[in-house]
Parts: structure tokens; C-alpha cells; sequence
């Protein structure tokens, strides 16, 4: 459940537990590359006159490439989450916090699974620290060793995948 009646707030904290398919529209144009389901789970509860704070918890995969090989890769992303809604017009322009309608009914957590799990996504990520990555020349993957290919430029070092100091 990740729309929130605000009525149910009243009587305390409501738990908030949802599964997200990577197919699920709250993702749409991101291109996570999710593996899998996100699991959310959190707690909202109100805070104030017209604010709410929930904290939780993002769990999925992604795929991904990594950034000197492009060998991909499978990797969890988990996100602890703490954010605060606001009807309060002069939050509106504040970041951290997510603008509800003066006479809104309920808390949507879509809009801030999506940016959390934005965030929590690694934007390069490698298949191992020493990776070798692809020869600029021919494109074979270093890491399976030299690919032969000859440098014009550098010829007394041999082959590309020669480890620089």
C-alpha cells in the first residue's frame, strides 16, 4: 500500500508495504534497468498540521554495465528512505520535501520511491576494481588478456592491455 488515505493517519502511524514491477508507471522514463520487483516498506505518520514523514526501505536489483568493460552486471540496491510531505506552500520550493494539495485526501509515496531509487542506483559501477576494459582499437575486452593489436604510436610496449605504471 503506497497511496496513503489520510483519514488512517488519524488514528497513527500506518505501515506502508508495496511491491513495484519494474513495468510499474511510477517508473516510466527513468531507465533503472531494475531486475526484479522493488520491495517498499516504511511507516507514515503525520507530524504536524499538514505534515507527514515517512521512513522506509528500498530493496531490488538493477542491471547494469560496467563502465571499462561493459560486461554486465547484477547488482541490490537498497535505500533507506526518511522524507517529509508537505501541504505548507512555502515548503513547496524545498527539495526535501514533497508538495501535497492544501486539500489533498491521501499520500502518494510514488513520486518519492521514484526519486530515492534514482538515487540509490549507482551511476558507474565495475565489474572488479582492476578491470582492464575494452582496447580503444579493436574493442576486445582486456580482460581476458592482451588482443594483439599493435600500437602505431607506442610500439616499443607491444600490445594494447600492457598495464601502465
Amino acid at each position: 500500500m503506497l497511496r496513503v488515505d489520510l483519514r488512517d493517519l488519524r488514528r497513527g502511524p500506518v505501515e506502508t508495504t508495496g511491491h513495484l514491477a519494474p513495468d510499474d508507471p511510477v517508473f516510466d522514463g527513468l531507465e533503472l534497468g531494475l531486475d526484479g520487483p522493488v520491495r517498499v516498506d516504511g511507516r507514515l505518520q503525520a507530524t504536524g498540521d499538514g505534515e507527514y514523514f515517512w521512513r522506509g526501505t528500498l530493496h531490488g536489483e538493477v542491471e547494469l554495465e560496467c563502465r571499462r568493460c561493459l560486461r554486465e552486471l547484477h547488482r541490490p540496491v537498497d535505500a533507506d528512505v526518511s522524507v517529509l510531505f508537505s501541504d505548507d506552500p512555502d515548503a513547496a520550493d524545498d527539495p526535501s520535501v514533497y508538495p501535497l494539495a492544501p486539500d489533498a485526501a491521501y499520500v502518494d509515496l510514488g513520486a518519492a520511491v521514484r526519486e530515492e531509487l534514482a538515487l540509490a542506483v549507482p551511476a558507474y559501477v565495475l565489474c572488479r576494481e582492476a578491470c582492464a576494459g575494452l582496447c580503444p582499437r579493436c574493442g576486445a575486452d582486456l580482460n581476458a588478456g592482451p588482443c594483439g593489436c599493435a600500437s602505431s604510436d607506442d610500439s616499443d610496449r607491444g600490445s594494447h592491455g600492457s598495464p601502465e605504471a
